[in-house]
Parts: structure tokens; C-alpha cells; sequence
């Protein structure tokens, strides 16, 4: 069964057996800080339409895993990967987990630097070449790295200790420098000149671009790149709104949102 017909049929699930509040409620949702811009602007398309308040919280998976953890109670959870709201589910924390959407690893590269899809890993291993990451663990993005650091083993030997040994782990991490407000924080690692190559997602590299002109964005090869599947849960007695804010963001109009900024979204009814 193809994605967006699983998607359909949850809703459709969901819907029978979760009761919505016919009165304006509030919802809490949490969500992987490469979400911000597409989920800040469904939270506030959900609220007009519904007359709800939607609070929200961006940050690294691992660490609102972790806060999750510790006691914070959101309602809705969204990650950059499937391992997190996993752990949270086999806690007994919620469930069941949804992927909701799909992203891919770019290369964001200082417009001096002369890197392409073609001589990508070659550029990478260059010892002049600071290559820059977000912190495995805390932040799935930092996983994906490696991830690709692995694969390149597989092209070059050698290369998994020579880049995870390069690596600068800039952002994501607990005690990682922080962007100034309203500054994105890779078009800033990269404009103050931290890293010459900084791996991250493709959307993260889109919004970046938009705020440094100068930078490139360099596309992986096949053989290198990895995909991040985004997985979502809801709190285990979140009320039925948080179900309905749930049930949009895996809808076509939330799905449309995801596609805007650059995520990959099949719950969008494919054109007849």
C-alpha cells in the first residue's frame, strides 16, 4: 500500500476513535528544530482554522527525548528520525509512531571552496577542508553524518575514522554555541566562518542560503547520501485535540505545508 493511502486510512482511523473537543482547547507540540519554519507556519494555520493555541518547542530530538523523559509533557511529538518517539512508545510514553515526512542531507560549502557532487568525499577528506556537523545523539543530524561517514568506508577505505575524527561537531549539542534570535543557526554557523563544509538537511541548507546568499548548496552523491525518516507520536492521554493537530499535519494540508519547505511529503493525493 503506498504511503499516503497508509497515511489515509490512520487518519480515517484516528478520527473514529479519538473524540475531538467541540471547544477551543490548547496543544503543545514539540518538534525537531529542522522543523521550525514549515511546523511554525502549520501551527499557525491549525490554529486559525480550529481556534486553537498551539505552543511550541523547537530543538535537537535527543534533547526533547531527553526532556520528555525527565518529566515535560507535549502532546504531540515530531522527530527527525524514528529512533527517538520509538523509545518514547516502548516506554509506554505514547504511540503508535507515525513517519509523517522525509528529508535528505545537503552540503552547505563557503563559496571559496571548490566542492561538487562529483569530487564531494574527495573535498570532505582534504585535511585543509573543515567539515562541520551537528552532535550525534543529541541531534539526528549528527547520526545521519555519520551515517554517510560509514558509507564512504565503502568508497575509500579509511574514510569513517578520517572524517568522524575531522568532524566539528557545531550545533545540536547541549553546550553548542547559540545563533543570535532570528538568525538560522547554519546560515550563522557558516557566515562566522566555523566550517568550510557543514552537513545538514536539505531544508536547513534551503533556509540557510536564503539568509547567506554566498553560500553553495552541494548535492550528495547516491552513493554517500542517507535519508532521515520523521516520525511523530501523541502523548498517551493528550486530549482529542492533540490527536486532530496530529491528524493535519498528516493531512493534504499539512502535508502541502511540509512540500513548501522542501520535505518530502506523500500524503499529498497524487494528480489524476
Amino acid at each position: 500500500m503506498k504511503m499516503h493511502l497508509i497515511i489515509a486510512v490512520l487518519v480515517a482511523l484516528l478520527a473514529l476513535t479519538q473524540p475531538l473537543s467541540a471547544s477551543a482547547e490548547s496543544v503543545t507540540l514539540y518538534a525537531a528544530g529542522s522543523l521550525k519554519a514549515a511546523l511554525s507556519d502549520m501551527a499557525a494555520s491549525y490554529g486559525q482554522i480550529y481556534k486553537t493555541t498551539v505552543t511550541t518547542k523547537f530543538g535537537p530530538s535527543g534533547l526533547l527525548t531527553e526532556a520528555i523523559e525527565k518529566g515535560e509533557k507535549p502532546d504531540v511529538f515530531a522527530s527527525a528520525n524514528m529512533n527517538h518517539p520509538e523509545k518514547l512508545a516502548a516506554g509506554g510514553w505514547g504511540g503508535p509512531v507515525v513517519l509523517f515526512t522525509r528529508n535528505q542531507l545537503c552540503a552547505l560549502a563557503q563559496a571559496n571552496v571548490d566542492v561538487s557532487s562529483d569530487n564531494f568525499l574527495y573535498t570532505l577528506l582534504d585535511n585543509k577542508v573543515r567539515v562541520g556537523t551537528s552532535t550525534p545523539k543529541a541531534d539526528p543530524s549528527g547520526d545521519y553524518a555519520w551515517e554517510l561517514f560509514k558509507k564512504a568506508d565503502a568508497v575509500k577505505a579509511g574514510s569513517f575514522a578520517t572524517l568522524s575524527g575531522k568532524a566539528l561537531q557545531l550545533t545540536g549539542g547541549p553546550d553548542s554555541a547559540k545563533a543570535p534570535e532570528g538568525r538560522n543557526t547554519y546560515g550563522w554557523v557558516m557566515s562566522e566562518k566555523k566550517a568550510d563544509v557543514f552537513l545538514t538537511y536539505c531544508t536547513n541548507a534551503v533556509l540557510a542560503q536564503k539568509e547567506v546568499p554566498d553560500l553553495k548548496i552541494v548535492r550528495i552523491p547516491e552513493d554517500l547520501n542517507v535519508g532521515a525518516d520523521y516520525g511523530m507520536l501523541v502523548r498517551g492521554d493528550a486530549s482529542g485535540e492533540a490527536w486532530r493537530l496530529a491528524m493535519y499535519i498528516m493531512s493534504p494540508a499539512g502535508q502541502k505545508i511540509l512540500k513548501e519547505y522542501g520535505f518530502e511529503a506523500a500524503g499529498i493525493p497524487q494528480e489524476k
